[in-house]
């Protein structure tokens, strides 16, 4: 079950999924706001403790403790979504440009549900408007793709890969209002053409019903989120090659949906 039905409207919830849900919220959103002011305190003696024992770069830290705090908004919202991950056994190509469907302000929380942590967003300039987001996607070195130049864009990315992380984009560009994969902008494949980096296609599915676009109520719901195959960019040449590579990778996350939700009985 999506939140939506065939006539792209939201499902209305039975008295005790709605019971379960006024539960959801009233636990999860305090403890979120709670989760968030430990970061806050946390995050200053953080950075200079994990500098000292990790040597890392400040980037990466940030990244990291990104990625530990995706993992605390999955614990506390676990007792009312059922998480499950797919494909993580493929075998890891390194650095690279991973690309995911987009359906839900959770998703982003959701690449927690990753083995890896070392992967900065490409997103569009109006996050980094908001002052206190902006702040830390600077330190954790998230890449501007609206607004910023594409050969500096590129020069940043390079310089992730080169350190020995990936780069995570959502090329769709928005969330999907119907739950139905949108247009793919070009940004992802023609980096991943320029440097040579393997795309890793993603699939979730379920953040529709968990937080669907326009809304703060959450719901119960099930979670998805499965890891497909590299694909190689040196298969694609020619001046055309990364957009064949957008209509390959978008067909197979389109394929991968379809299966999974197939799978679901949505």
């Amino acid at each position: 079950m999506t939140a939506f039905d065939a006539d792209s409207k939201v499902v209305k919830p039975k008295p005790l999924a709605r019971l379960t849900a006024i539960a959801m919220n009233l636990t999860v959103y305090p403890l979120v706001a709670l989760w968030t002011l430990f970061g806050i305190f946390f995050f200053l003696p953080g950075l200079g403790v994990w500098k000292v024992f990790t040597g890392w770069s400040t980037g990466k830290i940030m990244r990291h403790f990104i990625w530990l705090y995706g993992r605390g908004w999955i614990a506390i919202i676990s007792p009312f979504v059922r998480f499950s991950r797919q494909g993580l056994s493929r075998e890891r190509p390194g650095p690279c440009i991973l690309v995911i469907n987009h359906l839900s302000f959770f998703d982003t929380y959701c690449m927690a549900l990753l083995p890896v942590f070392d992967i900065a967003f490409a997103v569009r300039a109006w996050p980094f408007r908001m002052i206190w987001y902006a702040y830390f996607m600077r330190l954790a070195e998230y890449l501007n793709v609206e607004s910023g130049e594409w050969q500096e864009i590129t020069s940043r990315a390079e310089g992730i890969f080169a350190r020995g992380g990936s780069v995570l984009f959502f090329p769709e560009g928005h969330r999907s209002r119907d739950g139905e994969l949108q247009h793919f902008y070009s940004g992802a494949f023609r980096l991943a053409v320029e440097t040579g980096r393997p795309v890793v296609p993603l699939c979730i599915t379920g953040t529709e019903t968990l937080l669907p676009p326009g809304r703060f109520w959450l719901r119960p719901a099930a979670v998805t989120l499965r890891v497909l195959d590299p694909v190689d960019p040196a298969d694609f040449p020619g001046p055309d090659g990364h957009a064949r590579l957008r209509k390959e990778v978008k067909a197979l996350i389109a394929a991968n949906l379809k299966e999974m939700r197939r799978g679901e009985g949505a």
